[in-house]
């Protein structure tokens, strides 16, 4: 398989490896992107853990609680400019309270909730037409807590990230901690349990193979896998990060100092995953002047 520029690019996005590293890294893999990845960390040469998913559409993320139920929401629009908007803040809170008031778990169920302006699919086309821009409800969860336990709400940046935690005893204070900390630090999961069979099994190949590269035997490298396993954990573990506040505790302990005990994370960071809108005006304005 051919090994393009844009390839290397992204790999160098994703890895910080130099150029010729990338492309060598490619070339291994017949251009395998996540094996390229692999092959780096195997070499030493790339350190992230995990992959950055890029930045994609932009828009915004909010939180509405009532009580013992609480949903987090993200909507999309194209530009950073159209999520200031005053109809499209007006819109995202119009839909988080409709599916605060309703029991759906899927988009398509969302769409069909009415609003004091029709149901959600045909506020969102309404908007589109009036904003001019293609405007989507990308997800949102609902979660429904007990009377011991405590919602945590954090919004960052004006709305790019939102991250809901529930924590069972101690206080809202503590809960809203938990969120801070998700918002900051980017957890995947909340518990070592968490963490997938397959994700876990690639994370202790790569890192046996970065241990005998570095000229390690076999069964001592495996007794370094276990260590640097702990690491991983506190990386991408919520209840294993160092606390924010106090970086001798971990969030897990310092819940637990307070009397109480993590349950829940979502985080949402608008347009992750995503594929990012690029407009490039020189390259446009050239090709009107060629077609003129």
């Amino acid at each position: 398989m051919e090994v393009t520029a844009s390839m290397v690019k992204d790999l160098r996005e994703q890895t910080g490896a130099g150029m010729m590293d990338c492309k060598k890294a490619l070339s291994e893999t017949n251009g395998n992107m996540e094996e390229a990845v692999n092959w780096l960390r195997e070499k030493g040469i790339a350190k992230s853990a995990k992959k950055e998913s890029r930045i994609a559409a932009e828009g915004l993320a909010n939180i509405y609680v009532n009580g013992n139920k609480a949903v987090i929401v993200e909507v999309n629009s194209e530009t950073d400019f159209v999520s200031k908007n005053e109809e499209f803040t007006s819109m995202i809170d119009t839909i988080g309270n409709a599916l605060l008031n309703s029991d759906v778990k899927e988009i398509e169920e969302a769409k069909k909730i009415n609003t004091s302006e029709g149901t959600i699919e045909e506020l969102i086309v309404n908007k589109t037409a009036k904003i001019g821009e293609k405007l989507s409800l990308r997800r949102f969860e609902i979660v429904n807590k007990s009377d011991d336990e405590y919602f945590g709400t954090y919004i960052h940046m004006g709305g790019k990230i939102a991250a809901l935690t529930v924590v069972k005893g101690s206080n809202e204070n503590v809960a809203k901690d938990v969120a801070m900390q998700a918002a900051a630090m980017k957890p995947l999961y909340v518990f070592p349990s968490d963490v997938p069979g397959d994700v876990l099994d690639n994370e202790r190949n790569v890192l046996k193979e970065q241990a005998m590269n570095e000229g390690k035997p076999s069964d001592i490298a495996e007794k370094m896998v276990e260590g640097r396993i702990k690491k991983f954990y506190k990386e991408i573990c919520l209840a294993e990060q160092a606390f924010i506040k106090d970086g001798d505790l971990s969030v897990e302990k310092y819940v637990a100092n307070n009397g109480g005990e993590i349950v829940k994370m979502i985080r949402y960071e608008v347009g992750e995953g995503m594929e990012k809108r690029c407009d490039n005006f020189a390259e446009e304005v050239m090709n009107q002047v060629k077609g003129n």
